[in-house]
């Protein structure tokens, strides 16, 4: 299963970002939630996945769909 984080451990790991964040990350689906009891955990290789850089293909497919969704919202 491999390592997992608190959302406040997340936030440290991932540069000292908000729990805040973490938390709309996990509500938006970018990170998926494990719970262990009433805690909410985070796997590192999430954390890790998130972390690396964007290839140029993968940032314009983001920006493309952005720019349908800027589009339908007119």
């Amino acid at each position: 299963m491999g390592k997992l984080h608190s959302i406040e451990s997340a936030a440290e790991f991932l540069g000292g970002l908000s729990p805040w964040t973490i938390r709309a990350w996990l509500t938006q689906g970018r990170l998926t939630r494990v719970k262990v009891g009433s805690r909410t955990m985070v796997r590192e290789a999430e954390l890790i996945a998130l972390a690396q850089p964007e290839t140029p293909a993968q940032a314009a497919a983001r920006n493309s769909s952005r720019r349908e969704l800027a589009r339908e919202a007119r």
